[in-house]
């Protein structure tokens, strides 16, 4: 069993950044798959960036155009996402979630077992 915690949300003016952290319970979170997902408002749940436990595969949305940067750290038990030039349309609930030596499949939440509770992110215009 994983505890999953987000940090880092808040109001931000469109144009500026956030960094989101999701903080793992895990006594071996270096092999934990890390992902990030979003709900808009009105909208359906949709995946934001993911990172394998290797490190080696990483996957970014579209939606998101390069706007985002997804880290992990090891030592820290967490993982980032970085969000830079948000738009009041990034305005959501942010997920993070997790999956035990996941390789593919990042951007598909039926697949992980742990979420945490959600941090809002809220861009004004």
């Amino acid at each position: 069993q994983v505890l999953l915690v987000e940090s880092g949300g808040g109001l931000v003016q469109a144009g500026g950044s956030l960094r989101l952290g999701c903080t793992a319970s895990a006594t071996a979170f270096s092999t934990l798959s890390m992902s990030w997902f979003r709900r808009r408002p009105g909208e359906e749940r949709e995946f934001v960036a993911g990172m394998s436990w290797s490190g080696q595969n990483i996957l970014h949305a579209d939606s998101l155009e390069g706007r985002l940067t997804i880290t992990r750290d090891d030592a820290k038990n967490t993982a980032y996402l970085r969000m830079n030039s948000l738009k009041p349309d990034d305005t959501a609930i942010y997920y993070c979630a997790a999956a035990i030596r996941l390789e593919f499949g990042l951007n598909h939440s039926e697949i992980f077992d742990y979420w945490g509770q959600g941090t809002q992110v809220t861009v004004s215009s």
